[in-house]
């Protein structure tokens, strides 16, 4: 018998939630181990640009520090990309001359964007992928065209490596995701 799925990755999306939002492209994927969770971040790479700020939601143990190792490697940037949970967030410059990966950990952050305002998402964004953890209700702000990535996994006491990935292109700019993950 499968888990339940009670994550908050299996709620709605709360900013498109009774609205048929034309502006945002959904796309649903089964991952089922760590390796292809790494391996959609290096495909999500093949897509991301300087400006592209991505969100992810999932239970803790979902895949979201993983997801984000394989955008970093994806993206050819300098350290290992690991979670940035105590030091709240992490710079790691490109090695092939294209964007820095700025990887942040808003867990411990109970506030909106005015507690994140010493990190500067604002001012590296331009120049950067940004992605946050646990950045819903606190990093919207940031731009109208962003990535969401919901990680929806069994819980419970269960070894199911199974995860059900929703990406939420919001914005002009993800209008081609599908097509970009075909």
């Amino acid at each position: 018998m499968e888990a339940p799925h009670n994550s908050p990755a299996a709620e709605t999306v709360p900013e498109l939630a009774g609205t048929t939002a034309p502006e945002a492209v959904t796309v649903t994927l089964t991952v089922t181990s760590p390796e292809q969770m790494q391996d959609l971040g290096r495909r999500l790479a093949g897509v991301m640009a300087p400006g592209d700020l991505v969100m992810l939601t999932g239970e803790l143990g979902a895949g979201k520090t993983t997801l984000t190792r394989g955008l970093g490697e994806g993206l050819g940037v300098r350290g290992a990309v690991t979670s940035p949970t105590f030091v709240i967030a992490r710079v790691h410059p490109s090695l092939v001359q294209g964007p820095a990966l700025v990887h942040v950990d808003a867990y411990r952050l109970g506030g909106g964007l005015d507690e994140m305002e010493d990190l500067d998402l604002d001012v590296s964004l331009p120049e950067s992928v940004v992605v946050v953890e646990w950045g819903d209700g606190k990093v919207e702000e940031l731009s109208e065209d962003r990535l969401r990535v919901l990680i929806d996994r069994a819980t419970g006491d269960t070894d199911d490596e199974r995860r059900e990935v929703t990406l939420v292109g919001i914005g002009a700019r993800w209008a081609g995701l599908r097509e970009a993950l075909a």
